[in-house]
């Protein structure tokens, strides 16, 4: 395997975000891996981020959305100006 380009912890934090959501190219993916292996300072806090995230998903799950909120949610995007119709 090659080795990754060296990340400084200002780009790898402003990264995490993407990281966490998994919006990483390959490469960036293998940098930040790369610099959280090796800093705990950026490791921490992408702990913290990742434990925030995903408490808020588990609070999401139990929250319950009205029945209709798909349909509604949909019927407007249908209305909105310049999107082509039958696309959401």
């Amino acid at each position: 395997m090659e080795s990754p380009t060296t990340m400084n912890c200002r780009e790898a934090v402003r990264r995490l975000d993407d990281y966490l959501d998994r919006e990483l190219g390959r490469e960036e993916l293998v940098q930040v891996q790369a610099h959280l292996e090796c800093c705990t300072h950026c490791a921490g806090v992408y702990a913290l981020e990742a434990g925030a995230l995903a408490e808020l998903k588990s609070k999401l799950r139990r929250i319950s959305a009205p029945a209709d909120l798909l349909s509604r949610i949909l019927a407007r995007l249908e209305r909105e100006p310049g999107r082509p119709s039958g696309t959401a």
